[in-house]
């Protein structure tokens, strides 16, 4: 060809992507709800998750066909908080202490105990019923050993129990389940009336440990009360004080009130004042007693005499001396009057004063005993300290004492209060098993089922690396979006390509319009479409982004440069006798092989592969293919290069050379990123220009992200049967 070779310069081979940024990309902000992702998810993995559901809920009905018939028994019990005490008694646990908000777990805790069971167990003698292992399809090994025998069927009967309290009430129910419904009925019952025996056990046992502790305390006291009290009388005895009388204060201390010396000591105080109101009387009588004589008429009439008598002699001893007789005879008469008198007066008198004498002297006596017993009670008050003490020590044992008497008494009462747990309703024989349910199995079943086939569908998805969404374009090969070809396997694809109006035009449309934006001039002029690996749809993407460029009035080739496995011209519906391979090996005719197809769109030329050479790279190697790019652009407005794939083969590098950029094609799903990364280094490292990625196959739910149109779309033709099958 005698027209110049354009070969683009290192310049536009490098070309950064900075004007790819402006176009529409697939970034995480529109990525779809993750809501949508898990529904897409389950979506691609519906048949293992519907066949892991199948085989769970298949087990699920085998189980419920061949499992034993189980029968449950229930019995209804009610637990107070507040025991019954009819005696009312106070027992060893205050009342306050059965309000605590644990003391309801307390009793489901009982009733699941072990000691419970082993309580059941001996009471029914299951260790040795053969029926109770028959019951619970196990074999029946009796054991020389009682205890093991217990063990062996508490663990059992553990196992086979349920209880269920019924919230906001006091009522529990304990259900035991068996394949034997007689069985069944007969050890729930069992099951309650020891729950209620053992806690009555439980409570007798505690009062007896009471009581024994407390009768202990008693003898104690009492050797303590004996020897306080003989003390006390011992120390009043040495000392001499003789309690007629005590007193008890507030606190129950004793003190002494009355001896025996304070008791004499108040009589002779008494007998004191009565002597001393006697004297006083009897000596006011005394001196009343000389006034009284005067006052009697014997005396009177001896006073009346003397006068008379010394009137006489006054007379005489006017006339006469004293010495006449007379007169001798009247001194001597007056003289016996005032013996007279005095005599009469005297006997008044001796009597009063005799008394009087009597009263002094006993009053002083009285005086003298006093003193004494006012000394006596100084002593005894000194001696009355210490046996206070005594007293005291006494009396505060005693008070021990009677306390201890008084709560031994109310234990041994309290010990035979009522139970505070009744049975309301005892367990009847069960007419009907209650389990295998088939419906309670297929939702466990159903469940496990669901469980499985998330841990499978995330094993899956950790082993499965492929691209499945937009999103994923830009953050796992940080490469722009092109565009997202959605799938459909029941559409013929030629027929959807041919017209302007289908979902697949219009995404490539959307193609073309994206990669108007990744130059300064538009839509490159040259572009190589390839891929990872094989059956990616690059050939399909070649063929329809010519198309489209073809309907927008631009002349467009469209060269198959898979010399390996050439396709277009099955698309085209053309011969592939002579083409790319041609012109590479030394023909410099194009024009005579370019052809033309059928299909309506009237500036859409082919260039085919032709005959497969031996070595397809080695064709490429040379620069007739950017001499032929060059030559073409001449002639044409575009030039789409169906490139082979990236993966093995040294062809797209070498065809990189000649073109603008590439287009990296990328079916959904079907190849790893590490593979798609290492067929982008082979580009990289080529210094190809890559303009960005359309992803092709994307499954229907996964295209509502915003690049898909909500329906899919399917193709099969003769050309590239492997490119349109989904992997």
């Amino acid at each position: 060809m005698s027209k110049p070779i354009f070969s683009p310069s290192i310049t536009d081979v490098n070309l950064t992507s900075a004007s790819s940024e402006a176009m529409p990309q697939a970034s995480d902000d529109n990525a779809p709800p993750l809501v949508l992702q898990y529904w897409n998810i389950a979506l691609r993995w519906k048949y293992v998750i519907a066949g892991i559901l199948i085989v769970a809920l298949a087990v699920g009905v085998l189980a419920t066909f061949i499992a034993t018939p189980q029968y449950s028994s229930e019995v209804q019990v009610e637990i107070t908080r507040d025991q019954k005490n009819p005696t009312h008694a106070e027992g060893i646990e205050s009342a306050q202490s059965s309000q605590e908000a644990e003391f309801y777990q307390t009793q489901y805790t009982l009733l699941e105990s072990r000691s419970l069971a082993e309580r059941v167990a001996r009471q029914l003698n299951l260790g040795g019923n053969k029926e109770f292992y028959d019951a619970h399809s196990l074999d029946f090994a009796p054991s020389d050993d009682v205890r093991a025998r217990v063990q062996a069927a508490s663990k059992i009967l553990l196992a086979n129990i349920e209880i269920s309290p019924i919230a906001r009430s006091r009522l529990v129910n304990i259900r035991y389940t068996s394949a034997s419904p007689e069985l069944s009925a007969k050890i729930a019952n069992a099951w309650a009336d020891n729950f209620i025996q053992a806690s009555m056990d439980r409570r007798f046992g505690a009062t007896q440990d009471a009581r024994a502790f407390l009768e202990r305390r008693l003898l104690e006291y009492t050797k303590k009360l004996e020897d306080a009290e003989r003390r006390a009388a011992l120390f009043a005895a040495n000392s001499g004080i003789v309690v007629l009388s005590s007193s008890t204060d507030a606190d129950g201390n004793s003190g002494i009130q009355k001896t025996l010396v304070s008791n004499d000591l108040e009589n002779m105080s008494n007998e004191l004042a009565k002597a001393t109101a006697d004297r006083i009387a009897k000596q006011a009588a005394a001196t009343e007693a000389r006034a009284l004589a005067s006052q009697n008429q014997t005396v009177g009439l001896l006073r009346q005499r003397r006068a008379e008598a010394n009137a006489e002699y006054s007379e005489l001893l006017a006339h006469y001396e004293p010495g006449y007789p007379a007169a001798q005879a009247l001194k001597q008469k007056v003289a016996a009057l005032d013996a007279a008198i005095a005599s009469e007066e005297g006997r008044s008198v001796r009597s009063v004063r005799g008394e009087y004498d009597e009263a002094v002297k006993r009053e002083a006596n009285i005086r003298a005993n006093v003193e004494k017993l006012k000394d006596d009670i100084e002593l005894q008050n000194r001696d009355s300290i210490q046996y206070n003490i005594y007293r005291r020590d006494a009396d505060a044992t005693r008070q021990l004492y009677d306390s201890l008497l008084q709560r031994t008494k109310e234990i041994g009462v309290a010990s035979v209060a009522a139970n505070n747990i009744a049975v309301v309703d005892r367990a009847d024989v069960a007419t009907s098993p209650t389990s295998p349910s088939l419906i309670t199995n297929l939702m466990i079943a159903l469940i496990i089922g669901l469980a499985l086939a998330l841990l499978a569908v995330m094993a899956l998805e950790q082993i499965d690396e492929g691209l499945r969404e937009p999103a994923d374009v830009r953050r796992l090969l940080e490469l722009p979006l092109l565009g997202a070809i959605p799938d459909q396997l029941n559409d013929e694809p030629l027929d959807l390509l041919l017209d302007p109006k289908s979902n697949i035009s219009e995404a490539y449309l959307s193609v073309r319009t994206n990669l108007a934006f990744t130059t300064d001039h538009g839509v490159p002029r040259s572009v190589v479409v390839t891929s990872t690996s094989p059956g990616e749809g690059k050939s399909t993407t070649s063929f329809s982004l010519a198309l489209v460029l073809a309907r927008t009035g631009k002349r467009t080739l469209l060269i198959d440069a898979d010399m390996r496995s050439p396709s277009v011209h099955g698309f085209a519906g053309i011969e592939n006798e002579k083409g790319l391979s041609n012109l590479l090996a030394g023909e410099d005719n194009w024009q005579a092989m370019v052809q033309r197809a059928d299909l309506g769109v009237e500036r859409l030329e082919f260039l085919t592969a032709g005959p497969n050479p031996p070595s397809a790279a080695e064709l490429l190697s040379s620069d007739r293919m950017s001499l032929l790019i060059r030559d073409l652009l001449e002639q044409y407005d575009h030039v789409v290069v169906d490139a082979p794939p990236l993966l093995g083969l040294a062809d797209v590098p070498l065809l990189s050379r000649a073109v603008e950029g590439s287009v990296f094609v990328v079916a959904a799903g079907q190849v790893a990123v590490r593979a798609l990364r290492g067929s982008l280094s082979r580009l990289h490292q080529a210094h190809a220009r890559i303009f960005g990625v359309v992803l092709t196959k994307l499954a229907p739910q996964n295209s509502l992200s915003g690049y898909g149109y909500g329906y899919g779309y399917g193709y099969r033709y003769g050309g590239e049967p492997a490119e349109q099958t989904n992997s």
